[in-house]
């Protein structure tokens, strides 16, 4: 069985992002991500509904990270620190040697690839820092733009569930997407 020790925390670069530790100074940012309907059109949930609320989450992640059953990346630019999305392996399968990737990014910054060159960065540590052998992807059917950001990561859809999720008084379907960590993969 894995296991994992996120202290000090991970601090990742690319060629444009830092990704870094959320802090309670971002909850403005949290919150509105948590909230925007354009950032939550697939996510189904509620959207949050005051600062306190995106507070406790950041309290949340930093529980999960403290206890390393998951690890929440503040999405930055190089040149500005304010946060401008998340990226978190999460649900950790220990055991399993499998964790579920998921990400948000405010929609002013969608579209320019910086969430591709993200999770670039997080694949790479899942598997070769955490030593995962897949990560697993649970995103809304209807998100064309999540499931080709997940295929050209090389995910590959294993599973449609109809009707599994239930949010807003309807059910929703779920689409599954996996990577494994092959030898041979470049990141």
């Amino acid at each position: 069985m894995l296991e994992f020790n996120f202290t000090p925390f991970p601090l990742l670069t690319t060629e444009r992002l830092i990704l870094r530790k959320a802090v309670i100074e971002d909850a403005p940012e949290i919150f509105f991500l948590r909230s925007d309907p354009r950032v939550l059109k697939y996510i189904d949930r509620e959207p949050a509904q005051s600062l306190e609320e995106a507070q406790q989450f950041i309290t949340l992640i930093t529980d999960n990270l403290e206890s390393n059953n998951g690890i929440n990346w503040a999405i930055s630019l190089k040149d500005d620190s304010r946060l401008i999305g998340t990226i978190a392996l999460w649900r950790l399968i220990k055991e399993h040697h499998r964790a579920e990737i998921g990400y948000t990014l405010h929609p002013d910054f969608q579209g320019k690839g910086i969430m591709d060159e993200a999770m670039k960065a997080i694949i790479d540590y899942g598997f070769n820092v955490m030593n995962l052998h897949s990560i697993e992807a649970n995103i809304n059917p209807d998100n064309k733009a999540s499931q080709n950001l997940l295929e050209r990561n090389n995910f590959v859809r294993e599973a449609y569930f109809k009707e599994n999720y239930y949010h807003n008084g309807i059910f929703l379907d779920s689409a599954i997407y996996s990577l494994v960590n092959r030898e041979d993969r470049v990141f």
